[in-house]
């Protein structure tokens, strides 16, 4: 018992720190992505090629002069950055990373949990995060700041529904199962979801977009007509929490999609390589392939991300609301009906 505690503890500790080391590394590939579109350099004055450029951006965000409106709800206003950067990190639990490896006839899991509800507790958790938002936003006082999270709590709304019946067809695709793993391992054995669910990944992809806060769907904090939106009035590492966590929501979110549409840690002929290599079930080489094929996929994602903040200009807010309730709702039932008749020609749905 005491072993397996000890062990889960070193994978939350792993996970953790390869939530915040990408989030931390995105923000300079963020930059450095930019200036490749642009004809620039980017950061290169910390470190070797910048590439000490987060931690001095991150030791700025620490030594910078905290500021707390006298105005403010004060402990509201510091709950708010708070709550939004705990739910951020927390997604990460029940994303596998890679095939489970067996060390001395013992098997280990590099998922900090497998629960059989995984689907839910993921959209559990990103529900809560933007009481966040209208948390910080509120208890600020400040107009700008109630505007950004009205509008960051009506985008969420618009957003979620479309993105949940996109997953619904996605969970009748793989048999109904809710688990993470077990989505992934389906995967293994025949096509990856993105053959069976082209519009729902499109529909999934886009309010993504819209859930994560980005460009072109980064209303709540239009710098154009609300200042910073949601997080005017914060300075220091508050600032910096909301900052981060939107690079932490990017990562998980293309970790999800990697998992939930490509196959995860799976690639195309990986058995193929693996016999090719004499390699096993439960070998090491196994899982550091499979999580080098995954971390690639997510990579190529947040790129995606990217290269849309940097390409396309900022909807208008009817223009938001007009596509997620016209446009994706839609969208979403027709997927949803066409996924339930395809399995059914499938065998895979008795009426």
């Amino acid at each position: 018992m005491i072993t397996f505690v000890i062990y889960k503890l070193i994978v939350c500790v792993v996970v953790f720190a390869l939530s915040l080391g990408v989030a931390a590394y995105a923000t300079l590939w963020e930059r450095k992505f930019s200036a490749l579109l642009q004809d620039r350099v980017g950061p290169d004055r910390a470190g070797p090629k910048g590439l000490l450029q987060p931690l001095a951006d991150g030791g700025k965000m620490f030594f910078k002069e905290e500021i707390i409106p006298n105005v403010s709800n004060r402990i509201l206003f510091i709950l708010g950055p708070c709550i939004f950067m705990i739910t951020a990190v927390m997604t990460s639990a029940v994303i596998p990373w890679c095939k489970d490896v067996s060390i001395a006839g013992k098997v280990y899991s590099m998922q900090i949990t497998d629960i059989n509800i995984g689907v839910l507790y993921l959209f559990g958790v990103v529900s809560i995060g933007v009481y966040g938002i209208m948390i910080g936003g509120w208890a600020s006082n400040n107009k700008y700041a109630l505007l950004g999270a009205i509008r960051a709590s009506s985008q969420m709304i618009s957003y979620e529904i479309a993105m949940g019946i996109s997953v619904i067809a996605l969970i009748i695709t793989a048999g109904g199962t809710l688990s993470l793993r077990e989505i992934v391992e389906q995967q293994d054995a025949g096509f990856a979801n993105i053959v069976w669910q082209p519009l729902g990944f499109i529909i999934f992809f886009v309010c993504a977009l819209a859930e994560t806060n980005r460009a072109p769907f980064d209303l709540p904090e239009c710098e154009a007509e609300l200042v910073g939106g949601y997080h005017t009035e914060y300075s220091s590492m508050k600032l910096g929490l909301f900052l981060f966590a939107e690079y932490i929501n990017m990562f998980i979110s293309s970790a999800v999609m990697s998992a939930f549409y490509f196959g995860g840690y799976n690639f195309p002929w990986s058995h193929e390589l693996y016999d090719a290599l004499g390699l096993h079930d439960g070998s090491k080489w196994i899982a550091i392939i499979g999580f080098g094929a995954f971390f690639t996929k997510i990579v190529i994602f947040i790129s995606v991300f990217m290269w849309i903040r940097w390409t396309l200009p900022r909807f208008r807010y009817d223009q938001l609301m007009n596509l997620g309730w016209k446009i994706l709702l839609p969208l979403s039932l027709l997927n949803l009906a066409i996924t339930v008749g395809v399995e059914f020609l499938r065998g895979n749905i008795h009426l």
